[in-house]
């Protein structure tokens, strides 16, 4: 028997999977969470939909799969163009010692 062959399985219910168009990351020495979200347009709260805690070190093979898969999706179908991010909305503050 191949020691290196995964046999996977997916539930129905995992198979059917989670729309998501937000992901919040956060990590801390030991562990990266990632939580998926669904924001509506129009509607003021999100709603998490699926929390994945991975270790630092498969957060790091995740970034390398997705980067490799990236790659291969825009040679495929071509780049994939994000639009110019808004300019944040900060009010002016004003430095009393530079007045």
């Amino acid at each position: 028997m191949n020691q290196n062959k995964l046999d996977i399985e997916i539930r129905p219910d995992a198979a059917m999977g989670h729309y998501s168009n937000l992901a919040i990351i956060t990590h801390s020495s030991s562990e990266f969470i990632i939580d998926f979200v669904q924001h509506m347009p129009g509607i003021p709260k999100a709603q998490v939909n699926s929390r994945i805690i991975m270790t630092p070190e498969n957060a790091k093979r995740l970034l390398a799969a997705l980067t490799d898969n990236m790659q291969k999706f825009e040679s495929q179908f071509g780049e994939i163009k994000l639009p110019e991010p808004a300019a944040p909305i900060i009010p002016p503050v004003s430095n009393p010692a530079q007045a």
